[in-house]
């Protein structure tokens, strides 16, 4: 069997893994290896090309704070130009020698005898080892497929938005599309001309607000390139704006946006329909989603709205409250297993502990980087990190990252593994903050819990407050 030893291994070759790479070279750390299962860089931005799949945080803060981009194209990014601003990072700073593409990874597994981990890739017997593991796996890996019978059954073309049938033409086609969160508010509106007949089947209305969104001028662009207090000024009165946002407390905020929801919402002229589209939760308890494109939709004479439950699918098309819509092709906009992050892959810690077994009731780690029992692993985008710009949490859980490898080395010891107290003071902590968000209390559902009923995806402070936390942060590790 082949044996390829490295310093550091990285899982994904998306926005974490690519910060996780810079910061390492930056560190003088070369000896490192990405490991990506796809056939190209920049992980979510790759596999999210549905029609329509865009960013929901303001452009001018979706670029790393080391390389910003200015030259946006409108508020909020298209996938393609996210895309191409990945590829950029990975060309400019020569990550790309690092990269194996192609390499999914089936199992991790922390050996005491070396104190190293080895990595078992699919389809090959090559077994990579390093001392160090980073998993940038995050949040969107495993995607969700409805609870419902029949999916076999279809005799005609179905697919996941986020694993997009390339080549397919929708046009002239009958098309279901099942579920009515994110991407589904996106792809819909970017659909709803070429096909012959739409059928959304929603289970529970979400609430979509307006946006401004009207493509930046060349003159703005060219402001925003070549005038650096412009550029910073517009970064930073966006990252403001989510700070005060993005804790879910401010009462009046959360009422001005149901509000402006409504309005969004007041634009379907059919009362009945309008009513099925009116969310009975409160602003928050999901996901919050803007379009000002998706309810203008159901004005069309060929789109149809059904809320009742999926019976089944047929051999024809989907049956619900008794009624078979027969289609050409299905669509499910039904997003990802959320609640998994890094237990997607069979990872086992010290004394074999399986990370199925410590997360058994939901996926636990301090400061979401990481948990008890399994040394030497950091993780991106991990349990409890989601809130704000994804690209700052990033690059404040590679600092820290790196910063705890550099402390090892430089310590003289093997490895550092997280006490088990520090994790269980922090979680039950975390969890008392996280109760005191109300409109997270909701039963709405969605994707933030895990199995014993916790929330295990959200973050419920400001992103100040983490990278505070990250700085205070002393005595947490065993070593050896």
């Amino acid at each position: 069997m082949d044996r390829n030893q490295f310093k550091v291994v990285i899982i994904g070759a998306g926005p974490g893994g690519i910060c996780a790479a810079i910061k390492l070279l930056e560190a003088g750390i070369r000896d490192f290896v990405m490991l990506e299962k796809a056939g190209g860089v920049g992980g979510t931005w790759w596999h999210n090309r549905y029609p329509g799949a865009e960013c929901d945080v303001p452009s001018h803060l979706y670029s790393f704070s080391f390389e910003q981009k200015r030259d946006w194209s409108r508020p909020y990014a298209r996938q393609p130009e996210i895309l191409d601003y990945m590829q950029h990072v990975v060309q400019k700073y020569e990550l790309m020698p690092h990269v194996r593409l192609s390499s999914n990874v089936e199992e991790a597994r922390w050996n005491a005898g070396t104190d190293t981990w080895q990595l078992q890739i699919e389809g090959s017997s090559e077994l990579v080892e390093g001392q160090f593991l980073i998993s940038g796996v995050g949040m969107f890996t495993e995607l969700t497929y409805p609870d419902i019978g029949g999916i076999d059954d279809f005799q005609g073309t179905k697919f996941h938005t986020a694993d997009w049938l390339d080549g397919h033409k929708l046009s002239g086609e009958k098309v279901a599309v099942i579920g009515s969160a994110a991407s589904a508010v996106q792809m819909i509106p970017e659909i709803v001309d070429e096909v012959d007949q739409l059928t959304v089947f929603q289970r529970r209305a979400q609430w979509v607000l307006p946006k401004e969104d009207e493509a930046f001028s060349e003159e703005e662009i060219r402001t925003f390139v070549e005038d650096d207090s412009v550029a910073a000024k517009q970064r930073a009165s966006i990252r403001e704006g989510l700070e005060n946002f993005i804790t879910f407390s401010n009462k009046e905020v959360l009422e001005k946006a149901e509000v402006r929801g409504l309005e969004n919402i007041a634009v379907v002229k059919n009362p009945e329909t309008r009513q099925k589209l009116t969310p009975d939760m409160a602003y928050g308890c999901r996901r919050p989603l803007s379009s000002n494109l998706y309810y203008p939709v159901f004005n069309r004479d060929h789109v149809t709205l059904v809320t009742d439950a999926i019976d089944t699918l047929t051999a024809k098309g989907v049956s619900a409250g008794g009624r078979e819509t027969e289609v050409d092709t299905i669509i499910f906009a039904t997003g990802f297993q959320t609640t998994r992050y890094l237990s997607c892959i069979d990872v086992y810690g010290k004394e074999g502990l399986s990370i199925h077994d410590a997360w058994k009731n939901g996926a636990q780690a301090y400061l979401g980087i990481t948990t008890a029992g399994f040394p030497n692993l950091f993780m991106l985008y991990g349990p409890n990190t989601n809130n704000g710009s994804i690209l700052e949490m990033l690059e404040h859980q590679v600092e820290y990252s790196v910063g705890q490898i550099r402390s090892l080395e430089a310590s003289g010891h093997n490895w550092l593994s997280l006490k088990t107290e520090r994790m269980g003071t922090y979680n039950t902590s975390l969890q008392k903050d996280i109760e005191g968000v109300d409109v997270w209390q909701g039963t709405c559902g969605g994707y933030y819990r895990g199995n014993a009923g916790f929330i295990v995806t959200q973050w419920p402070h400001t992103m100040d407050k983490y990278k505070a936390w990250l700085d205070q942060d002393s005595d947490s590790f065993d070593y050896g």
